[in-house]
């Protein structure tokens, strides 16, 4: 890594950094981009990378062709990924026995290598470049861009692709109201769950006298969400320049980055960006030659899902058990250390340098009136391109699903979304074209959230995914309030029951009436959204759960104590393949024959579906 210049002390230093950057930077446009985000990199991109680089100084291609160790590119379930610039050709799945093939025929002589392109999962048309592919035409990623040009270690790359201009004009040319003003102007609410208006906590802690801190909310604990955590890995000095013109907004000097130690990867990064941002002076004493101050540090959470609340992610930084407290005082009063505190989420922060590079007119042409800009979704489930999604404020369920997503998997029937992670709600098919903002989600039983998205098929009980998640929500309730704490426990006891068959007809009005109760008398967000799975699968699913519960039942064939198989003796042709893999002894019959399951025996594994070549195995 080259060493970085004196501090800059005015606008103009920086301008003439930036120049610099800006023109190695089109230097070495022939590179390669291998995604190094955690999606890829469990799937070898690290070890694709190491072999690219052997390979390129093998062949005494260094000086020509460049490296770059990118963030998420998004299409995660088909990694590793690389992008050939400055082509943009985009190949997936790619091994350390394509690498010479990649790099003599494509690098060298611009041909493209078939196999390695994506083909679409329903029409099996093949895309060569990146741009072209329907999951990447359908989104507007605003913020994920640069994950396609920057290396994230890299402040030159982020210079010179327009990164920390925002903050060297809000420093220099504007006056801490003026920027809560744009904030103001963007309309930007908050992406971490309760879309509360970013201005308003600005503008409340700005009015406050003496010591203030910013933080930024990092401890992203939903099942199957990633979109902070690939923000951070993909791009931290964008998460990093918003927490700092937060600081000159409100006053704040000091701004705490509170992570899950999960993330090593991305604590990794952003500790290397704050090092190189203070490299620079861009953190630090008198940044730019103004009377601005700025210190930044990195608290590291145990991983606790109730540090996503506020006040338990404050205690927590205190050193405290992670616990909500009741409020008033809000936190812009009496936060961290007893003074004004502002919180903010990490895709929050990243909007922040767009709003103020762009300009909050052009912001607020993309998304609806009470929803601007856009939104990173994690899709996920039973879709068949699973990944990291940016798209405007607005878009409906089936543009993502479909659009983006490409469909549900193997052609089944689309069932049902899980928006906003655990605390969130089922929407059904019927609700396809609603718009995802946050007023319309809420209003439909749902949430945003920060940003997971869990599509479900017809082998889906939603009795189950009730189950699922009041598991999660009662294994990370902190216990402080009675009604959350045995009201979700109990909550869970109904819902097992109602699952396995043994409940009775008057327990599923027992459910609402306690799910109402402890939605509407728990402290925090955690107890007050916990019902939602509940009560969503309830408004749109009810018939499901009284299948359950009136006729021994589950119609997705999936809660394992209301499951019966059985052998089809027409399709059977007595291979013995399910006698021999039968854990527990459960099939009889002789070779080449029919046979048969013993249902007394039968502990209702499923290993005969699997095994069975004919087919002949039936699950009711």
């Amino acid at each position: 890594m080259a060493p970085l210049p004196v501090k800059f002390k005015t606008k103009e230093d920086f301008l003439s950094f930036k120049q610099r950057s800006i023109e190695q930077y089109e230097k070495n446009r022939c590179y390669l981009a291998v995604c190094g985000d955690t999606g890829c990199s469990v799937q070898g991109s690290k070890n694709l990378y190491d072999q690219l680089e052997i390979y390129l100084r093998k062949q005494g291609y260094t000086e020509n062709v460049k490296l770059k160790c990118t963030g998420c590119l998004g299409l995660c379930e088909n990694g590793p990924l690389v992008i050939v610039y400055p082509q943009e050709i985009f190949y997936q799945r790619v091994e350390p026995e394509d690498i010479e093939e990649i790099i003599e025929k494509t690098v060298i002589q611009g041909e493209i290598i078939e196999r390695l392109l994506y083909s679409d999962p329903v029409s099996g048309e093949k895309y060569i470049y990146g741009r072209e592919l329907p999951f990447y035409k359908s989104q507007l990623r605003n913020l994920l861009e640069a994950n396609w040009k920057i290396d994230p270690g890299s402040i030159e790359d982020y210079i010179a692709n327009g990164g920390y201009a925002a903050l060297v004009n809000a420093v220099t040319e504007m006056d801490p109201g003026a920027v809560v003003e744009e904030i103001k102007k963007s309309q930007l609410r908050g992406r971490g769950g309760a879309g509360f208006y970013t201005w308003v906590k600005w503008e409340e802690c700005r009015q406050q006298t003496g010591r203030k801190f910013i933080i930024c909310n990092a401890d992203e604990g939903d099942p199957g969400a990633f979109m902070d955590r690939s923000l951070m890995e993909g791009n931290p000095h964008s998460v990093l320049e918003g927490l700092i013109i937060g600081g000159y907004a409100t006053g704040a000097q000091e701004g705490i980055v509170y992570i899950r130690a999960e993330y090593p990867s991305a604590v990794e990064k952003l500790k290397l960006a704050i090092d190189r941002a203070e490299d620079l002076g861009l953190v630090g004493e008198n940044i730019l030659g103004s009377d601005f101050n700025f210190q930044v540090y990195l608290s590291i959470g145990a991983g606790a899902f109730i540090c996503g609340e506020t006040s338990a992610l404050i205690a927590s930084v205190d050193g405290r058990i992670g616990e909500p407290v009741q409020k008033p005082p809000r936190l812009v009063q009496n936060g961290y250390l007893g003074r004004p505190t502002v919180v903010n989420n990490v895709e929050s922060l990243a909007n922040v340098p767009l709003i103020l590079r762009d300009g909050a007119q052009k912001y607020c042409r993309v998304g609806t009136e009470k929803s601007s800009g856009t939104k990173i979704f994690s899709l996920v489930g039973k879709v068949n391109n699973t990944g990291l999604v940016e798209v405007p404020l607005g878009i409906t369920l089936r543009e993502i699903i479909y659009d983006i997503g490409g469909g549900i998997k193997e052609g089944k029937q689309f069932k049902a979304v899980q928006t906003g992670g655990p605390s969130g709600g089922c929407i059904p098919a019927s609700s396809l074209d609603l718009p995802t903002d946050f007023d319309q989600l809420s209003s439909a039983g749902s949430m945003i959230g920060s940003g997971g998205m869990i599509v479900m098929d017809d082998e889906t009980c939603m009795v189950d995914i009730a189950r699922y998640f009041l598991q999660f929500l009662a294994d990370e309730s902190c216990g402080c309030c009675f009604t959350c704490r045995e009201g979700i426990s109990r909550l869970l006891e109904i819902v097992k029951e109602i699952s396995d068959g043994s409940a009775k007809p008057g327990q599923l009005e027992l459910l609402k009436e306690l799910a109402g109760v402890v939605k509407d008398s728990t402290m925090c967000g955690l107890g007050q959204t916990a019902p939602n799975p509940v009560l969503s699968t309830l408004r749109h699913f009810e018939e499901e759960y009284r299948a359950h519960i009136e006729q021994k039942h589950c119609p997705a064939g999936v809660c394992r104590e209301l499951i019966t198989y059985s052998i089809d003796q027409k399709l059977c042709n007595g291979c013995g393949l399910c006698l021999k893999n039968c854990p527990a002894g459960a099939v009889t019959g002789n070779k080449k024959e029919p046979h048969y399951i013993l249902y007394d025996k039968c502990d209702k594994c499923g290993v005969c579906t699997t095994v069975c070549r004919a087919e002949a195995v039936i699950k009711q």
